[in-house]
């Protein structure tokens, strides 16, 4: 099956690298008009030099007068739009409740339920504008099941798979259909910093980390970038279209997180 999102105008945020960026690729080979951003300015221009065609600004999306500029540019640039990709997240903090600094939670929500917000409510009159469109929230696993040590972190993505499935309620009488992903631990440096993270607060080693995070998942692999990216480009295209309120799992067959 050939998905194709040509002439549509495309917003996708923290595209500078990994899934962010594999979603932009995979966009654009599709034929999607990319306005993309990221906090990154080296990693944002090598996507965009990677990409011709595509524009992007660097933005802190816990920032709303960042948010705000950038949207103002992306969308008088595009001249519409279509699709929204809220991707952007960081890891938040590891370690037990008592030790949490409050600082790190806080900015782990500004950046990862705010940003969301932020990007989501300039977007939607455009959508509106469009006669329809699709917006996809990357939450996680964090967001179906227990994450001990991770507590900021799962409070944000349990906060994102609530407000898709409000907004997919919300905003389908004008055709805009509201889907979050939820991946599992997803290959890269990302989740080599998690995994050190955890084993350093357990007191062991890395290999049993890994083990331990492996245990539960169906297929004993970690997801990738590319898988996820790929049901992302699925729920933007046509193929899509009748798809809306989800939480769909790329997660390799997680039990649970550990």
């Amino acid at each position: 099956m050939h998905l194709s999102l040509n002439g549509r105008n495309a917003i996708v945020t923290a595209a500078g690298g990994g899934i962010g960026r594999r979603i932009a690729e995979l966009f654009h080979q599709a034929g999607a008009r990319l306005f993309l951003c990221d906090i990154d300015e080296t990693a944002l221009d090598e996507t965009i030099a990677a990409l011709p065609g595509s524009f992007g600004i660097v933005v802190d999306v816990a920032d709303r007068a960042q948010v705000d500029k950038f949207m103002d540019t992306a969308l008088k640039e595009l001249n519409g739009l279509d699709i929204l990709i809220n991707n952007a997240g960081i890891a938040g903090p590891t370690g037990p409740i008592e030790e949490i600094d409050p600082d790190e939670w806080q900015r782990t929500l500004d950046v990862n339920l705010n940003g969301l917000f932020f990007f989501t409510r300039r977007a939607v009159p455009a959508l509106k504008q469009s006669g329809g469109g699709s917006i996809v929230n990357l939450a996680s696993a964090a967001g179906r099941f227990a994450f001990p040590m991770r507590s900021p972190y799962s409070a944000t993505k349990w906060g994102v798979v609530g407000v898709t499935r409000t907004l997919s309620v919300e905003l389908g009488e004008y055709g805009i259909r509201v889907n979050a992903i939820l991946p599992g631990s997803v290959a890269g440096p990302r989740i080599e910093k998690v995994l050190t993270a955890k084993a350093k607060a357990r007191g062991i080693g890395e290999e049993e980390m890994r083990a331990e995070m492996l245990a539960p998942i169906s297929l004993k692999e970690f997801v990738t970038a590319t898988d996820v990216a790929s049901m992302a480009l699925y729920l933007c295209s046509d193929a899509g279209r009748h798809v809306t309120g989800q939480s769909l799992n790329v997660d390799a067959g997680t039990e649970y997180l550990v």
